[in-house]
């Protein structure tokens, strides 16, 4: 996704202590804004949306969302850093 923040994603694995390995990076002007983690079977009905790990700056709040898709999770993302 481009847009006036630049948001670029890294896939990654992560060690949750569980299932959910797969990750994204996320990155606006170059520097790491959020830490995404696709959930895997063991969550049932969110199994393969995308879970706000863990947000920096704006992004750090006590809430973290589920985005059904990375572009929703971009668009969320953008939206707050805009």
């Amino acid at each position: 996704m481009t847009d006036a923040f630049c948001l670029s994603l890294q896939p990654v694995q992560i060690e949750t202590d569980g299932t959910d390995e797969e990750g994204s990076l996320v990155f606006a002007r170059g520097k790491l804004v959020a830490v995404l983690v696709r959930l895997s079977a063991q969550h049932g009905q969110f199994a393969g949306r995308w879970f706000l790990e863990h947000g920096f700056g704006r992004l750090d709040r006590p809430s973290h969302p589920v985005f059904e898709h990375l572009d929703e999770a971009q668009a969320w993302i953008a939206a707050r850093l805009g």
